[in-house]
């Protein structure tokens, strides 16, 4: 008697992650009934990880590569110059995403998914200063073709890249970025690290104690173990 293969599980932030959506767009496409009736619904969750739905992910993949809007994982960008600088909104239309927030958000709520910007301009005044973040063309073209859900041939493996040796014993308030927290929090990758905080789970990190210049989110070495603490007696 053969055994039945369990069913790989994601949830929310990892499928968003995956089809270059939102978690809370993803939670929409399964509650908005009114969309899903005019085609095939979108999966129901198998499981649940605290109030995080879970689904099927080969479930899900497979409702995402024959639903009309599958045109994200098709889009061909525009032609234009590699060295073309393309501000946040612009950036995201060139990429295929209606939504003009949509890249402002992966580099808001996904820390390590989305590349850092090429170049930061510091506009406004002394009393209103805001930063402009920049993408060249050819960063924008290199991260199409190795996100992942798109183009994976069988077969073939993407490695995460190694998370950094960080000591627990260090400074408590030295400013430390995502994959650090990854690493001090027992995470294998960045991207796991950030679907849990994306969905919640780490309270604590809620609150951020820095910010760099390109915008990413900066937590003090003692937030970070006073969050893995929590953890560890949560367990």
């Amino acid at each position: 008697m053969t055994s039945r293969r369990e069913p790989r599980l994601a949830d929310a932030a990892e499928i968003a992650a995956e089809q270059g959506l939102t978690p809370a767009r993803i939670s929409g496409l399964y509650t908005e009934a009114a969309e899903n009736a005019a085609g095939v619904p979108f999966p129901e969750p198998v499981d649940k990880r605290g109030r995080a739905r879970l689904w099927d992910h080969a479930e899900v993949t497979g409702w995402f590569a024959d639903r009309p809007q599958a045109r994200l994982l098709k889009h061909t960008p525009p032609a234009r110059d590699p060295q073309d600088l393309l501000n946040a909104a612009e950036a995201s239309r060139f990429l295929g995403y209606k939504n003009p927030n949509q890249v402002t958000t992966f580099v808001r709520d996904h820390p390590g998914y989305f590349p850092d910007p090429d170049v930061v301009e510091e506009m406004g005044t002394a009393d209103h200063p805001y930063r402009r973040q920049l993408w060249f063309v050819q960063t924008l073209l290199d991260w199409m073709a190795t996100r992942p859900g798109r183009g994976k041939r069988a077969g073939s493996k993407r490695t995460a890249p190694s998370l950094p040796e960080v000591p627990v014993d260090g400074d408590p308030d030295e400013l430390l970025g995502a994959s650090q927290a990854a690493a001090l929090l027992g995470y294998k990758s960045v991207n796991s690290f950030s679907s849990s905080l994306s969905q919640g789970n780490l309270p604590l990190l809620t609150i951020t104690d820095g910010v760099t210049e390109q915008g990413r989110r900066r937590w003090t070495r003692r937030r970070i173990l006073e969050q893995a603490a929590q953890r560890s007696r949560g367990k």
